[in-house]
C-alpha cells in the first residue's frame, strides 16, 4: 500500500487490514441482530407496562406474563401438545402437497413454452380465488378430517411456488440453455442440472411466501370443521372469551412463522449463498 506520496507504506499489513474488516462486519452482524431482537422485546414491555397500568383494557389485553402463565399450563395439561402437533402435521403435510407440484409443474411450464401456453390460464384463472373460499367444495370432496386441511393449505401454497419457480427458469441466460443443447443435454439435464439449481433462488422465495400463506390458511382452516388444532384452540377461546388461551395460540402461530422462516433463510444462504 503506497502513501500520500506515492511510497510504499512499510507498515501495511494485508493481513491486520483484513482482520480489521472483519471485525467491522462482525460488528454489523452484531448489530442488525440486537435491532432484531430488540423491537419485539419492546412492544412485549410496552404491553405488559399498559396492561398493569389499565392504559389497555386487562379483559381484551392480558400482560404478557399472564399469557405465558396460561401457556405453562396449558401445556402442563398436555392439551397444547395436541392442539400443536396436529396443526404442525397438517402445515407439513400441506406444504409438501404444495411445493412438490408447485416446483415440477413450474419447471416444466419454463422450460416448454407449450405446456406454459396450456397451462398459465388455468394458473391465472385459479389463483386470485382464496383457497380458503373453496372450503366448502373441499370438505365436500374429503370430508371434515385432516386431508380437507393438507388439501387446502396445499392449494394455498401451490400458486406462489409455481410463479416463482416459472420466473425463476425464465430468468435463466438462455446461453447456458443454448450451450446445454448443443452439446447434446438429455430432458433429464436440462430439467436437474440447468432448470432447477438455475430457478433456485427465485424458487426459494416462492416457497418461503408459501410457508408464510400455509400458517395463514390452517388457522383459518381449522376454525371451519375442526376439533383440533391452533387454528381450533384460537377460535373456540375467542368464543368462550377465554382471551389469555386465544393469545397463547396467536403467539405460537407467530413463533412457528418466525422459526420456519430463519429455517428457510438458513437453507438458502447454504444453497445460494451469492444471494
Amino acid at each position: 500500500m503506497r502513501d500520500e506520496n506515492g511510497l510504499v507504506d512499510s507498515d501495511y499489513d494485508p493481513y491486520e487490514t483484513e482482520q480489521k474488516e472483519w471485525k467491522k462486519q462482525q460488528l454489523k452482524e452484531r448489530g442488525k441482530q440486537l435491532l432484531t431482537i430488540t423491537s419485539p422485546i419492546l412492544i412485549l414491555i410496552l404491553w405488559e407496562v399498559f396492561s398493569r397500568t389499565g392504559i389497555l383494557d386487562i379483559r381484551f389485553f392480558p400482560p404478557p406474563t399472564a399469557i405465558v402463565s396460561t401457556f405453562f399450563e396449558l401445556a402442563t395439561s398436555g392439551l397444547l401438545w395436541t392442539h400443536v402437533s396436529v396443526s404442525l402435521y397438517r402445515i407439513a403435510m400441506g406444504f409438501l402437497l404444495g411445493v412438490i407440484p408447485g416446483v415440477i409443474i413450474g419447471l416444466l411450464m419454463g422450460l416448454y413454452a407449450p405446456i406454459r401456453h396450456f397451462i398459465s390460464p388455468i394458473v391465472m384463472a385459479f389463483m386470485p380465488i382464496p383457497t380458503l373460499a373453496l372450503m366448502p367444495i373441499i370438505i365436500i370432496l374429503f370430508g371434515i378430517g385432516d386431508f380437507s386441511k393438507v388439501v387446502t393449505i396445499a392449494g394455498s401454497v401451490f400458486f406462489p411456488v409455481v410463479i416463482n419457480t416459472v420466473a425463476g427458469v425464465l430468468n435463466i441466460d438462455r446461453v447456458h440453455l443454448d450451450v446445454a443443447k448443443n452439446y447434446g443435454a438429455s430432458p433429464k439435464d436440462f430439467f436437474l442440472k440447468i432448470a432447477f439449481p438455475g430457478a433456485l433462488p427465485v424458487m426459494l422465495e416462492g416457497i418461503q411466501m408459501g410457508q408464510a400463506i400455509a400458517l395463514l390458511t390452517i388457522v383459518a382452516a381449522e376454525m371451519m370443521g375442526a376439533t383440533s388444532g391452533i387454528g381450533y384452540l384460537i377460535w373456540t377461546s375467542y368464543k368462550a372469551f377465554m382471551l389469555k388461551e386465544m393469545f397463547v395460540g396467536l403467539v405460537l402461530i407467530s413463533f412457528f412463522g418466525f422459526l420456519f422462516s430463519l429455517l428457510l433463510r438458513g437453507l438458502q444462504k447454504r444453497i445460494v449463498p451469492w444471494r
